[in-house]
Parts: structure tokens; C-alpha cells; sequence
């Protein structure tokens, strides 16, 4: 699916890789640069902005709540 910017006519593409990355919080927070660029242009996000963002935008976009942990669901009331 190809997505034109009118501002700027850039183009915009969204891949999906075969396979979800499985990286850990704190893989991400240790994560090099390099390495976050990678695996967000992977799946044709964004590497723009400063170090800090592109870790919070790929926590956010990646990171989902364990479903292996019963625990998380239990009702707290």
C-alpha cells in the first residue's frame, strides 16, 4: 500500500515481514541506533527523529501485553 504525502510528495510504503520482531523492553532500550533504524524501516516506519523517539516509537508499536502471563488478567477488585 503506497501512502503520498501532498506536503512534500514523499511516498510512504508499509511492508510486513514474515516475522514479528520479538525484541524485549529492555532490548530495545539497549538497542544501538543502527540497529532500531533496521527494524523500524523493516516494516517501513519512521527513522526519523532523535534516539530517545525511535525507542519509544518502537516500544509503543512493538511491544504488546504478555498473553502468557495469567496474572496480568486476574481481576484486582
Amino acid at each position: 500500500m503506497d501512502v503520498r504525502n501532498r506536503k512534500n510528495d514523499e511516498v510512504s510504503v508499509f511492508r510486513m515481514p514474515l516475522h514479528y520482531p520479538r525484541y524485549s523492553k529492555e532490548d530495545y532500550q539497549d538497542m544501538p541506533e543502527w540497529k532500531l533504524d533496521r527494524v523500524l524501516a523493516d516494516y517501513g516506519l519512521s527513522t526519523y527523529g532523535d534516539l530517545a523517539h525511535k525507542r519509544d516509537f518502537a516500544m509503543g508499536a512493538f511491544l504488546w501485553i504478555s498473553t502468557h502471563n495469567p496474572k496480568l488478567y486476574q481481576d484486582k477488585s
